[in-house]
């Protein structure tokens, strides 16, 4: 055990010769440039209007990622992830293989296939947030919906996909 701090101590002593520095991390944020054409993005590229998709700015690098949503007024919705192939367009997504979108009514399309279904008496309601964990083996489309409250205080609902 002294000898692993003492390792630490004289790495950082040293000056952390060939440590490697983190890049800041871009804000994400919706991406004008990849939005269908009735679309409307304000409030510093949080919020989406009008009729139609877009893309966030960052890619999705990793086989396990995580974002979080807030309705911020009812009506008809659909939140997901989606490849760049996708028909922005083309309401609701989750038509094809290019994006897995769950909808207003807790249904999560992928390939035109209801693929999972939030419980009627836990579906996402003005002002919740909602977090969505996409699992990516590459391979297969599994999705498993969960109530998240627990595991953190800001979530609501929360959603697991797995593509």
């Amino acid at each position: 055990m002294a000898a692993s701090v003492f390792c630490c101590l004289s790495w950082c002593r040293d000056g952390g010769a060939g440590h490697i520095p983190l890049k800041e991390m871009p804000a994400v944020h919706l991406d004008t440039q990849r939005m269908g054409t009735d679309v409307v993005i304000v409030k510093n590229g949080r919020r989406i209007c009008g009729t139609g998709g877009c893309l966030a700015n960052a890619p999705l690098h990793q086989n396990k990622s995580y974002f979080e949503f807030k309705i911020q007024s009812t009506g008809i919705w659909g939140i997901g992830v989606a490849t760049q192939k996708a028909n922005l367009n083309q309401i609701p997504l989750g038509r094809d293989v290019h994006s897995l979108v769950m909808r207003n009514d807790g249904a999560l399309y992928y390939n035109n296939e209801e693929k999972n279904r939030l419980p009627a008496n836990n579906l996402p309601q003005e002002g919740d947030v909602v977090i969505s964990e996409v699992l990516n083996d590459n391979t297969n489309c599994h999705t498993q919906p969960y109530q998240n409250s627990e595991k953190n205080n800001l979530a609501n609902k929360a959603l697991h996909m797995t593509m």
